[in-house]
């Protein structure tokens, strides 16, 4: 019976190995050869799933975002509740965690952005500004204003920007240890409390 492969675990082995070495070193010091080595495979197994390393690299950031993502459904599944407040707290939350695999993928956004500059492939997918994320966060903002009993202002969407904006950038503060988790956790609580007000 012939050996049944999991390519998908083969690819996020490579990808892993990409975060990690991109981590340690910057972007710029990956190459095929030493993610094959730090990932334990050969040369021919890198070559097979990815044909560049451009491809590979691409390949890596879409998965960092796509972690960064779950990380906020998790979070915002987890906290349990229809209360719009307490959903929209829950998913900027996500991004000021302490948790290494937070901080490790914070990380490897930081390698990237330097390669942004001249890559407008790596640029749109660093790209802020997700209509659908910015839609939903304006609602629950709304709702949560309305809870509260606070006036409508109509500004729900730049609101929703800036949420987005401000937990990004801390949790890159966290990942530089320019600030440690709880600091920015009360950076973010002060900025929704006068957005909800």
């Amino acid at each position: 019976m012939p050996k049944i492969v999991d390519h998908e675990a083969r690819r996020m082995r490579l990808v892993e190995a990409v975060w990690s070495l991109a981590v340690r070193g910057g972007l710029e010091q990956v190459s095929l050869r030493k993610v094959a080595e730090e990932a334990g495979v050969s040369m021919g197994q890198v070559q097979h799933y990815y044909s560049s390393m451009q491809a590979l690299i691409r390949d890596a950031l879409d998965r960092a975002v796509q972690a960064v993502n779950a990380t906020i459904e998790n979070a915002v599944t987890a906290a349990g509740t229809t209360s719009p407040e307490v959903v929209l707290r829950a998913g900027l939350y996500a991004l000021i965690s302490p948790a290494e695999e937070s901080t490790r993928l914070m990380r490897f956004a930081l390698t990237a952005v330097g390669r942004a500059v001249s890559d407008p492939t790596t640029a749109k997918v660093l790209a802020p500004g997700d209509d659908e994320l910015l839609t939903l966060t304006a609602g629950l903002i709304a709702a949560a204003r309305e809870e509260r009993g606070s006036v409508p202002r109509g500004e729900e969407r730049t609101d929703a920007d800036i949420c987005w904006s401000l937990a990004t950038s801390l949790g890159l503060d966290i990942a530089l240890g320019y600030r440690t988790p709880e600091a920015a956790e009360r950076v973010l609580d002060h900025h929704i409390e006068q957005v909800l007000r």
